[in-house]
């Protein structure tokens, strides 16, 4: 089965409505992560049916048209190889779309992926979470923070947080601990100006594992002091 065709079913089996110019898309997205991770660590899922599960429609579940409107901005904090951002910004051209990613070597493979598909409206951002959000060109500034497999909820929320503006969402794309995560960040949570409104299970076509997607809305403002310096979330989370 060719890449195009498994992501048509996959995409249909989910209940998505793709256009044969999206379906190229993924499928030119698909090309060039197989084709650079040859040469770098990318992704160990390179099967067409498996990519296209577990990867773009993993990242095409956090989609949600209440709090994907006309125009929203949104940062992928630690997106690595653009999951979910790239994604949702094929799903939803309009998105103001910025990818962040610590590691130089992905950020080129972003903005490749980004000029090979013709993406409009796009940042690829070379930083660390913890350093990204105190600069005052992102913090507080995005309707939507988005994150997937980057660390647990309690460190995740210190990363992500501080980019979301007040009254607006951070999702965090969780797994099959999702249910001890959100306990365990409960704390954090609170301290970092963020509330639990929604748990919404994701069942993905012909995979029976948990995961879900946990819908955080920014209440207040997060405390100058967070995030702490690099390398302490994950260390010492809140």
């Amino acid at each position: 089965m060719t890449f195009s065709e498994a992501m048509t079913r996959a995409a249909g089996d989910f209940g998505l409505s793709l256009t044969s110019g999206q379906i190229d898309q993924f499928t030119r997205y698909y090309e060039l992560l197989v084709s650079w991770n040859e040469k770098m660590n990318l992704t160990a899922i390179t099967e067409p049916e498996d990519v296209a599960v577990k990867h773009m429609i993993d990242s095409l579940s956090a989609y949600d048209e209440r709090l994907f409107t006309q125009g929203a901005s949104i940062i992928d904090v630690g997106t690595g190889a653009g999951f979910p951002g790239i994604p949702l910004k094929i799903l939803s051209p309009d998105l103001k779309l910025t990818l962040m990613d610590s590691l130089g070597k992905r950020v080129k493979f972003l903005e490749t992926v980004v000029t090979e598909l013709g993406l409009e409206g796009v940042d690829c951002v070379h930083s660390r979470a913890e350093d990204g959000a105190r600069n005052p060109a992102y913090r507080g500034k995005f309707d939507l923070a988005v994150s997937r497999a980057v660390a647990r909820l309690s460190v995740l929320a210190e990363y992500c947080l501080p980019f979301v503006r007040t009254g607006g969402h951070f999702l965090a794309l969780k797994g099959m601990k999702y249910e001890e995560e959100s306990e365990d960040a409960a704390r954090a949570l609170k301290l970092l100006g963020g509330r639990l409104i929604e748990t919404r299970a994701v069942h993905l076509p012909g995979l029976d594992d948990k995961r879900a997607i946990l819908v955080i809305r920014k209440v207040r403002e997060t405390p100058k002091a967070y995030p702490r310096k690099a390398g302490t979330p994950v260390k010492k989370p809140l």
